[in-house]
């Protein structure tokens, strides 16, 4: 079977929304080091890998909003499709305190192989899918660790990631702090968007209304919760876009 960079569900659903998840897979090409990275299997099981649980939200949650969804399929070790192509954290050789052997010695032969083999043809497609209409909205499902080697456990169960449009990221911000049980992270557990990322690229530069979505891993792990968050998301998300009158 030809290997495929990414895969695309609902291409033909007619909602504006777009959903996104660019560490749905922990895949590594045959074309990559004969498939492996020179992890463990457990490594390659954590989110050091891949966004553990993301994708199966972010499939239930396109469907929910009747709108398509494309996924990577390779693991962000191979190479981070949310980096810009000069950001040297592109290509990682440590993260989380493991080092990655597959990527030890790659360099800039490799990285362009990576580039036009997974990260570019993803990018392209996606903006295929940006493009289908002019009221796009897209949606960005991660997940994150609840703890880091070393450092302290983060209190968050969703983080809310934005930069300078923040058109959909306040209401819905104002939405899910009222859900009781949560506590949500405002541009936690990271600070906005970096340069040259998927949404800055696919969404601030063509002025579309956005949002990046972090749900904590361990809250999404299972199946039955994965649809129980995009159940969850679904109805919040369009409050939020009527509300902003995107």
């Amino acid at each position: 079977m030809t290997y495929e960079p990414f895969y695309i569900e609902g291409a033909g659903r007619p909602g504006r929304w777009l959903v996104t998840c660019d560490h749905a897979a922990n895949t590594v090409p045959e074309f990559v080091n004969g498939g492996s990275l020179g992890l463990a299997e457990e490594d390659m099981n954590r989110h050091i890998a891949f966004d553990v649980g993301a994708s199966g939200v972010s499939k239930a949650l396109a469907k929910a909003l009747d709108a398509p969804v494309i996924c990577s399929n390779f693991s962000r070790l191979v190479i981070d499709p949310n980096r810009g192509e000069d950001d040297p954290t592109l290509l990682m050789k440590l993260y989380d305190g493991t080092v990655i052997p597959g990527n030890r010695h790659a360099g800039e032969e490799e990285l362009e192989n990576r580039l036009n083999k997974c990260y570019r043809p993803y990018h392209s497609a996606l903006a295929s899918l940006a493009a289908r209409r002019n009221d796009t909205v897209i949606v960005s499902v991660h997940s994150f660790t609840r703890q880091f080697e070393g450092r302290q456990p983060r209190p968050w169960q969703v983080g809310l990631l934005y930069a300078a449009d923040t058109r959909l990221a306040r209401p819905l911000l104002h939405l899910l702090r009222q859900e009781q049980d949560l506590c949500i992270g405002d541009n936690e557990p990271y600070s906005g968007h970096l340069a040259g990322d998927a949404i800055a690229r696919h969404a601030i530069a063509y002025q579309r209304p956005n949002i990046l979505i972090e749900l904590r891993n361990d809250l999404i792990e299972a199946e039955e919760d994965q649809l129980a968050w995009a159940a969850r998301l679904a109805p919040i998300l369009k409050e939020a876009a009527e509300s902003a009158g995107v």
